[in-house]
């Protein structure tokens, strides 16, 4: 691989490099994959795993499974997604049933909820493997994800997930760079988190919150909106759109929108002007 980290000023962060073309970038890719000889492949139908699916399927064939863990956690569309996915990909596909709202430390909603979201999944996936004979578990960790704060990357160490984008040296812009090249039906989705993500820290997370976030999301999703986000906080949703969106949901939507949240529940429906951002609930960490 010829990626380098390019020298920067003093005080300014190292700039990565990437002299190969796409199609060696590729290349880089499916050796990795070829690698594995056989892998369970983490496939939650977003961007970066399907891609891994993809390639998975392509060089591996019936020694790659696609795994897809249904929980309360997992919006319901994702998971019809997932299914479409893997059938359009060609790779053997297979749902399980996590359970991490069983375990008190995920339901207590951590800062590092999401390594106990990634453990139970982990160990569901690298006992599956074992017991039929892939060699190795992977997941969808591209290179950009290292730099932000992702608590279920200590329990992919921890479980031996390998990370063929990552070990690739892949970004997120090459991931749908690819993807889209390699006509993968992912490769301009908007990025999506676990249900639980849109839970202040420190609230605790309960199926029912779970269920009046995904019936939300959908709800607006249905009326053209695809990159959002709802966050739950108690009687208040507070909604996330793109700022361009703004005006337009103000004008077509906010009634019809505010009303079905009501309906859900919710006692106050606002939207942040801040505009949709991922991961704003992180920035409590940052207090």
């Amino acid at each position: 691989m010829r990626v380098v980290l390019q020298m920067a000023e003093p005080g300014v962060a190292a700039e990565r490099v990437d002299s190969r073309t796409f199609g060696e970038k590729l290349d880089d890719l499916r050796a990795i994959v070829r690698g594995l000889d056989s892998v369970v492949v983490a496939f939650s139908a977003g961007a970066d795993s399907t891609l891994v699916a993809k390639v998975a399927a392509d060089e591996l064939g019936q020694r790659a499974l696609a795994v897809t863990s249904a929980s309360a956690s997992l919006a319901e569309r994702e998971l019809r997604e997932a299914l479409e996915y893997a059938e359009q990909l060609g790779i053997p596909h297979r749902v399980v049933y996590t359970d991490e709202l069983a375990n008190p430390a995920y339901l207590a909603n951590p800062t590092n909820r999401c390594y106990h979201c990634k453990t139970e999944l982990y160990t569901h996936l690298e006992e599956l493997a074992a017991s039929e004979g892939y060699r190795h578990v992977a997941n969808g960790l591209n290179l950009d994800d290292l730099g932000d704060y992702r608590p279920g990357l200590q329990a992919a160490k921890e479980h031996g997930v390998r990370a063929p984008l990552q070990e690739a040296g892949l970004t997120k812009a090459d991931v749908r760079a690819l993807s889209k090249l390699l006509d993968v039906p992912t490769w301009d989705k908007p990025a999506m988190a676990c249900l639980s993500s849109r839970v202040p820290y420190g609230e605790a997370i309960t199926p029912e919150k779970l269920g009046q976030i995904d019936q939300a999301e959908q709800f607006l999703r249905d009326l053209g909106y695809r990159q959002l986000r709802v966050r739950h906080h108690g009687q208040v949703a507070r909604i996330e759109l793109p700022a361009e969106e703004m005006l337009g949901f103000l004008s077509a939507h906010a009634e019809a929108a505010t009303a079905y949240l009501k309906s859900l529940g919710f006692l106050y429906v606002t939207l942040d002007l801040q505009g949709f951002r991922s991961g704003s609930m992180n920035e409590a960490l940052k207090r």
